[in-house]
């Protein structure tokens, strides 16, 4: 009993009636992850990277979120100031899923010697799925729970900014600037007032500096911030240290939601894996039906150039 109430208390918060406030896919790796959320973020690495994000969030509750996302960025010409990248996120919560695929250009320019400043675009779409038979319903008059969503389409359109030295980055960006509504094709007297989901403009700000604390160890503190309409300000602050240019260990804080351990290692210079865990820090925690949040990413880059950056870099 007690379990029901917890998946009743998350569907009906994310589908049930109207989503006014819905979000971006949440990440603890966010800072292997940049370019599914700043399109200037594509080509910085100098490289042809390759990223696969897989996310388990609130492990053995029903309906809980889980995300992959896809990533493939590079630079672009001899000059390396364009950079170009697609991505691909799959997100299911419940009896939604939405697939997102985006096309990423960036533009950079020299801001000092070390310096360099990239506008993005970000272009594409996703198709919003809603199975409304995946929820076990105590009735059948309810008109909203009686049409399922199909592969309903929606375009999407995002900038950012993206400012980077040898131990800086900065970035702000908002990934999907159109506030779509999808809406209930079974009410067709009154589509100005009925729909399912609407979406938020998501705004973000990230950050992180590197700090040599010897020959052997870098740390890098790293922030992010993401608004929007209708939610509270989500803060994740994180920490990782770099031992030997191999191993990565790390702790982050959202912000009045969850802790976490962030792991990775180098396997060799094109390859990297990591893992996170989260815990969470709200009542959602306290339960023996949630065993936390899963992450794991890899990494795969191919050098083009003979004098390319000293590796592995950092962000």
């Amino acid at each position: 009993m007690q379990r029901t109430y917890y998946i009743m208390v998350i569907l009906l918060s994310l589908v049930v009636a109207e989503v006014c406030a819905q979000q971006d896919a949440q990440y603890t790796q966010y800072m292997y992850n940049t370019i599914s959320v700043n399109p200037a973020y594509a080509g910085s690495r100098d490289a042809i990277n390759i990223t696969g994000v897989y996310r388990n969030q609130w492990v053995g509750i029903g309906g809980a979120p889980v995300t992959q996302t896809l990533s493939v960025h590079s630079p672009i010409g001899k000059s390396n100031k364009v950079g170009l990248g697609m991505s691909i996120i799959n997100d299911k919560i419940g009896p939604t899923q939405e697939t997102y695929f985006d096309i990423d250009f960036s533009y950079t320019i020299d801001t000092s010697v070390d310096g360099q400043l990239a506008f993005g675009v970000k272009a594409g779409g996703h198709l919003l799925n809603v199975n409304f038979n995946d929820l076990n319903q105590y009735t059948n008059t309810d008109v909203l729970l009686n049409t399922n969503v199909d592969n309903k389409f929606a375009p999407n359109f995002g900038v950012g900014l993206y400012y980077h030295t040898e131990k800086l980055y900065l970035g702000i960006s908002a990934p999907n600037l159109l506030e779509t509504q999808h809406f209930d094709e079974s009410n067709t007297e009154n589509r100005a007032s009925s729909f399912l989901a609407e979406e938020r403009i998501n705004y973000y700000l990230i950050g992180g500096y590197v700090f040599d604390l010897n020959e052997n160890i870098k740390l890098k503190p790293a922030m992010l911030l993401k608004g929007v309409a209708g939610a509270p300000l989500q803060v994740d602050i994180s920490a990782n240290t770099l031992i030997n240019e191999k191993i990565t260990l790390g702790a982050a804080y959202r912000w009045n939601a969850a802790v976490s351990i962030l792991a990775g290692f180098q396997v060799s210079d094109a390859i990297m894996l990591g893992f996170a865990y989260d815990w969470e820090t709200t009542a959602l925690g306290n339960t023996e039906f949630n065993s936390g949040s899963y992450e794991f990413f890899l990494r795969y880059e191919i050098f083009e150039r003979n004098d390319r950056i000293i590796y592995p870099r950092f962000f």
